[in-house]
């Protein structure tokens, strides 16, 4: 009969562990489940890093830009005027030559032989003349002869002068001052007339030609500041003027062609060359502006990023607590034995460690009484002129707005932002590092 009871105790114990560990598994799984769904409903996406600049009010210096081509305002490509065979070569290339020196020499044996023929010819002629005037004056003379001996000794001079002319082009001068460029050709060499010989270019002051819309002509006229630039980059360094413009409208592309002048005292303008060109206008004052990274363009229209402070939320109640009585309550509840005890308490302990990632979520998602918390507002503009990486705000932005100028790619309305302004994307990475 003891070994009866006995067995029956042992078999109720038995069943007793196992649904307190079946209880507790399920009630663990349950307190897990339900702690991880309140952390990821009570948690917030993290703030993005966001740079800012506020809107002020700022001078503004209109322009309008076009693309123009450098041209030398004295280039020229050198041609021989006759034919011959190079003889001498008497420059070389990028050589700074003067006004009037000689580049190329022809042979010119023949003509200079003619050249000194037709001279003798000259002075015999001339001397038939002055005797002719000797005979006239003592009357011995005729006027028919007279007037022969002065035709003759006239023809002569101009004899001289034709083969002078002609030994004059077997050698090629420099119209002006300026540098030579690679030679086309080479001794012995049979050139034709018109056969290029080189390019003479003075690059002392360069031609800009450009032109702009028709919309664009009143604003221009003779003496307004240009500026010049050279590549993609935003810095014109190259200063001078407008010189002319086409009194006429090309009727086919409704442009206009302009001319400007600009100095190259260090030569690093070349004929021929790129450039970008902004024709500066009278300044204006009070214009808001923005840079264009903080404008964004979408098929709604171009909108903005504003940083606000964020408006205070009512206090929600903070349920993760609730957890934690039902330890405290199975805790006062009477237990029959020790061992019964001690197992609902150790099974209530995962459950209780479950509930603390949302209550140590609390700390991190408080915010810093010094630093506000902070959140955009995408607000719609009108933009208007653009100048050198600014673009100016017609409507829609307030003198004093903080406004995002990078880091919008992901953002949307009513997003926590974080204002991080060590590197401005205004100016280049070698500027900031210069900087610094």
């Amino acid at each position: 009969m003891f070994k009866r009871i006995l067995r029956i105790v042992i078999v109720f114990l038995v069943l007793l562990v196992l649904v307190v560990v079946v209880g507790g598994i399920v009630g663990f799984n349950f307190l897990r489940d339900n702690g991880i769904k309140q952390y990821f409903a009570t948690m917030k996406p993290p703030a993005a890093t966001v740079s800012t600049t506020i809107a002020k009010p700022s001078n503004w210096t209109p322009g309008v830009e076009a693309i123009g081509t450098v041209r030398a305002v004295r280039g020229v490509d050198l041609t021989v005027e006759t034919t011959g065979i190079v003889k001498e070569i008497l420059f070389h290339a990028n050589q700074k030559v003067q006004d009037n020196a000689v580049l190329l020499q022809l042979d010119d044996a023949v003509e200079r032989a003619d050249l000194e023929a037709q001279k003798a010819q000259a002075v015999s002629d001339q001397a038939a003349f002055a005797r002719a005037i000797e005979l006239q004056r003592r009357g011995v003379g005729t006027d028919a002869t007279l007037d022969a001996a002065r035709a003759a000794a006239s023809a002569s001079a101009s004899q001289v002068n034709r083969l002078q002319a002609v030994l004059d082009q077997k050698q090629l001068t420099a119209p002006f001052a300026g540098t030579a460029g690679i030679p086309k050709i080479d001794i012995g060499q049979y050139l034709a007339p018109g056969t290029a010989v080189v390019t003479l270019q003075d690059l002392d002051t360069m031609r800009v030609d450009f032109s702009v819309p028709e919309q664009q002509l009143p604003l221009l006229k003779i003496g307004q500041t240009v500026r010049l630039g050279l590549g993609g980059g935003g810095d014109m360094p190259f200063a001078g003027a407008i010189r002319g413009i086409d009194p006429k409208i090309d009727p086919s592309s409704r442009l206009v062609n302009i001319r400007a002048e600009v100095a190259n005292p260090d030569g690093k303008l070349t004929p021929g060359q790129f450039v970008q060109v902004r024709v500066e206008l009278p300044e204006e004052q009070n214009v808001l502006v923005l840079p264009q990274t903080a404008l964004t363009t979408s098929l709604y229209g171009d909108y903005i990023f504003v940083v606000q402070p964020a408006k205070p939320a009512a206090a929600a109640p903070t349920q993760p607590a609730k957890p934690e009585e039902k330890p405290s309550a199975a805790a006062d509840k009477p237990a029959d034995s020790k061992a019964a005890d001690a197992k609902p308490a150790d099974a209530m302990k995962p459950a209780a460690e479950a509930s603390k990632p949302a209550d140590a979520a609390k700390p991190e998602k408080a915010a810093d009484p010094a630093k506000p918390a902070l959140v955009l507002s995408q607000v719609f503009v009108k933009p208007g002129r653009r100048n050198q990486g600014m673009v100016e705000i017609v409507e829609g932005l307030k003198a004093g707005d903080e406004v995002v100028t990078a880091g919008q790619n992901r953002l949307f309305n009513g997003m926590s932002v974080n204002v991080d302004n060590t590197i401005d994307p205004t100016k280049s990475a070698n500027q900031q590092a210069g900087q610094q």
